[in-house]
C-alpha cells in the first residue's frame, strides 16, 4: 500500500510539473508569435508579389499575429483580408523592388459567391497594370470559372497540361426541407411581407416559386453578363463568341483553351518559374525572389502619409444577431458608430457591409446610429459580395451607397419563421402538453417542449396568424419609410422596387437603390471628397481584441470548430447549414438563402 502511495504521488507531480511545463513553453511560443507579427519585412531586390488566394477572402484582414489560432496545429491561421489585398496591390505599383505580380490562382472562396470580391481585386489589378509592371497568371489545377475571370486580366495566362478549364456557364442549386420536415413530424409556418420574400420557401415548398426563380435567374444573369464582357474585352474575343463556347462547352480541357485563345500557354511549374525570370531580368540560374501578400503587409509603405484626420472603414460583416464577432454583426456595431460620430478627429464613416441581413430590431437600432452619423458627418455605405435585406437597412441612411457591379442587393421586406412540431410532439415521441395562462394569449403559438430544438407544440390559430401577419405588415411599413426617407423617395416609389426582391447591382442602380457602382476604394474617396479633407489615415472599425485576450476567448469556438471539421470533413458545411436554419426563426429582415453559385 505504500508504494501504491509513492507511485500515485509521483505520477501525480510529474503529471502537475509536466502540465507547468507544457504551459510555460506554449506560452512562449505564442509570445515569440506574437511578438514576430510586429516585425517589418524587407522585400528584396527584383521580387514577384505572388497572388495565391488559398484561403477564404474576408472584408478586413487582422493585425492580430493570433488570428484563427489553430490550437490542433499550434500554430496561427490568419485571414486573407481583401484590405490587405488591395493595399498590397497599391503599394507594389510605386514599389520599385517588385517587378509584377503573379497570379497564382485557382479557385476565389468568399460569402455569397465571392464575385463582387473577385471584381474588387480584378479592377485593382487592371490600375496597377497603368504601372507599366507585368501580371502573369498560372496554376497547376487550373481555373474555375471564377478564377479565370480575375486571371484574364493578366498579361499572360498559362495552365498546367492536366489543368482544368471549363466553362458552363452560371448555375445554382436550392435545397428543400417540406418533405424531410414532415418526415420528422415538423411544419413551417410563414407569415412574410412581399411576394420575393422568398426566404421561407424551402420550408413549405418543393421547388422555386415562380417569383423566386425570375429575381434568381434576373442576377444570376447578370452577373455571368459582366463577367463574360470583362472576359472578352481582355481576351479579344466577342461576348457573343465567348457565350457560344460556352453554351457548346466547346473548353473541357487546357488544349481547347489554348485553341479558342483563352489562354497563351500550357506549360509546367518549372517552366513558369523559368519565364518568370526572364520577366524579372535575372539569369535561370539565379534563384527567384517572391514574396507573398501574408508578409508583403508587413513591408513599410513609404508613400503612406501621417495625418491627424481620419477616415473610419466600419466593418458590418455576417449575418445580424444579436452577438457581435469578426464574423457576425450585433448591437455593439451601433456603439462602434456612436464614438466613429462623436470622434472629431475621424472625418467621415464608410460602412463596408457584407451581409444577408438577420434580426429586424438589431438592423433598425444600428439604422438609427447611422442616421445619426450622417447628420454629423459624410457616411458612405460600401457594399460586397452581399448587402440585401438587413444589409440594405443599415445602409439606407448613407449619404452615398457604393455597391460592386457583381454585389446582391435589395430584398426589402421581412418575414416570420417559426416551425410546428405538433406531430413530432405528439404522435412521434408521445409528448402531451396541457397549458394554463391568466389571460387569453398568454400561451402564444404553444410551447416548445423539447430542449434547445424551435419546435413549437401547436401551430397558430388564425386569430395568432393575423396578429403576426399585422406585426410584419408595420415592420414592413418601417422598412419601406427608412428606405423611401434616405433615398429621397416616395414610399410607393420604394415599394415597387420593394417586395424582397433580389437584385444585382446594377439593376439597382437603375431602380434607385445604389447611388454609385464601385468597391471600397470608391467609397473611401468619395468619403474624401465630401469631407473636403487632401490628407487623411484610415481607422479600420470596430477594434480589434487584444491578442492573448482574443486567444483566450476564442479558444473554446476555435477547438470545438477544429475537432468538428476535422471529423466531419467535407461534411462540415451541412453542420454550419443545420446551425443556420435553426437561427432562422422568428421575425427576420434577411436575403432569401445562400443559394450555391458555380
Amino acid at each position: 500500500m505504500k508504494n501504491f502511495f509513492k507511485i500515485t504521488f509521483a505520477s501525480l507531480l510529474a503529471f502537475i510539473i509536466g502540465s507547468i511545463l507544457l504551459l510555460f513553453i506554449g506560452m512562449g511560443i505564442i509570445g515569440a508569435i506574437v511578438a514576430s507579427g510586429d516585425k517589418p519585412v524587407t522585400v528584396k531586390n527584383n521580387s514577384v508579389l505572388e497572388i495565391t488566394l488559398n484561403k477564404e477572402i474576408m472584408d478586413r484582414g487582422s493585425d492580430n499575429p493570433m488570428d484563427g489560432f489553430d490550437f490542433m496545429k499550434m500554430k496561427p491561421q490568419p485571414k486573407l483580408g481583401l484590405d490587405n489585398i488591395l493595399e498590397c496591390i497599391e503599394k507594389a505599383k510605386a514599389d520599385d523592388k517588385i517587378k509584377g505580380i503573379y497570379l497564382n490562382v485557382s479557385d476565389i472562396s468568399s460569402s455569397f459567391g465571392g464575385y463582387a470580391v473577385a471584381q474588387e481585386i480584378r479592377t485593382k489589378l487592371k490600375e496597377f497594370k497603368t504601372s507599366g509592371k507585368f501580371i502573369v497568371a498560372y496554376n497547376n489545377m487550373g481555373f474555375s470559372q471564377k478564377a479565370y475571370y480575375l486571371a484574364s486580366v493578366s498579361d499572360s495566362i498559362f495552365i498546367n497540361p492536366l489543368g482544368n478549364i471549363w466553362f458552363t456557364g452560371m448555375g445554382g442549386e436550392m435545397t428543400f426541407y417540406k418533405n424531410f420536415l414532415k418526415k420528422i413530424g415538423v411544419e413551417a409556418q410563414v407569415v412574410r411581407v412581399g411576394k420575393y420574400k422568398s426566404a421561407t420557401e424551402p420550408y413549405f415548398l418543393e421547388k422555386m416559386s415562380e417569383a423566386s426563380r425570375e429575381q434568381n435567374l434576373a442576377y444570376t444573369s447578370a452577373m455571368w453578363n459582366q463577367m463574360a464582357v470583362g472576359i472578352a474585352q481582355e481576351r479579344d474575343i466577342t461576348v457573343e463568341a465567348f457565350n457560344k463556347l460556352t453554351n457548346e462547352l466547346a473548353v473541357r480541357k487546357p488544349q481547347h483553351a489554348l485553341d479558342y485563345k483563352l489562354i497563351d500557354g500550357i506549360i509546367y511549374e518549372d517552366e513558369m518559374e523559368a519565364k518568370l525570370k526572364d520577366l524579372v531580368g535575372i539569369k535561370s540560374s539565379k534563384k527567384l525572389n517572391t514574396i507573398g501578400i501574408d508578409k508583403y503587409t508587413k513591408a513599410p509603405n513609404v508613400n503612406k502619409k501621417y495625418s491627424k484626420d481620419k477616415i473610419a472603414v466600419v466593418y458590418a460583416t455576417g449575418a445580424i444577431g444579436f452577438e457581435q464577432s469578426s464574423t457576425a454583426i450585433g448591437p455593439e456595431l451601433a456603439q462602434t458608430i456612436r464614438e466613429a460620430r462623436k470622434d472629431t478627429t475621424v472625418k467621415a464613416i464608410v460602412l463596408r457591409i457584407n451581409s444577408p441581413g438577420g434580426s429586424a430590431l438589431i438592423s433598425d437600432i444600428i439604422w438609427r446610429e447611422v442616421d445619426l452619423a450622417r447628420q454629423t458627418k459624410p457616411v458612405i455605405a460600401s457594399m460586397g459580395n452581399v448587402a440585401a435585406s438587413g444589409g440594405y437597412y443599415i445602409a439606407c441612411a448613407a449619404d452615398t451607397i457604393v455597391a460592386d457591379p457583381n454585389t446582391i442587393t435589395g430584398s426589402i421586406g421581412i418575414y416570420g419563421l417559426f416551425f410546428s412540431g405538433e406531430d413530432l410532439i405528439k404522435n412521434k415521441l408521445g409528448l402531451t402538453t396541457d397549458p394554463i395562462g391568466t389571460h387569453k394569449f398568454s400561451s402564444f403559438g404553444g410551447g416548445y417542449p423539447i430542449p434547445f430544438m424551435p419546435f413549437s407544440s401547436r401551430k397558430f390559430n388564425e386569430q395568432e396568424r393575423q396578429i403576426l401577419q399585422e406585426f410584419l405588415n408595420d415592420g414592413y411599413d418601417t422598412f419601406l419609410s427608412r428606405v423611401a426617407t434616405g433615398r429621397h423617395k416616395t414610399v410607393e416609389e420604394i415599394h415597387e422596387v420593394a417586395q424582397g426582391r433580389v437584385w444585382n447591382a446594377i439593376d439597382a442602380q437603375k431602380s434607385g437603390l445604389v447611388d454609385v457602382l464601385g468597391g471600397l476604394e470608391t467609397a473611401i474617396a468619395i468619403a474624401k471628397e465630401k469631407a473636403g479633407i487632401d490628407e487623411y489615415r484610415l481607422t479600420s472599425l470596430p477594434k480589434e481584441k487584444d491578442p492573448f485576450q482574443a486567444l483566450i476567448d476564442d479558444f473554446t469556438g476555435n477547438v470545438k470548430m477544429q475537432i468538428l471539421k476535422s471529423e466531419l470533413g467535407v461534411n462540415y458545411q451541412y453542420y454550419e447549414k443545420t446551425k443556420d436554419i435553426m437561427n432562422m426563426g422568428g421575425v427576420q429582415a434577411r436575403i432569401p438563402y445562400q443559394i450555391d453559385l458555380y
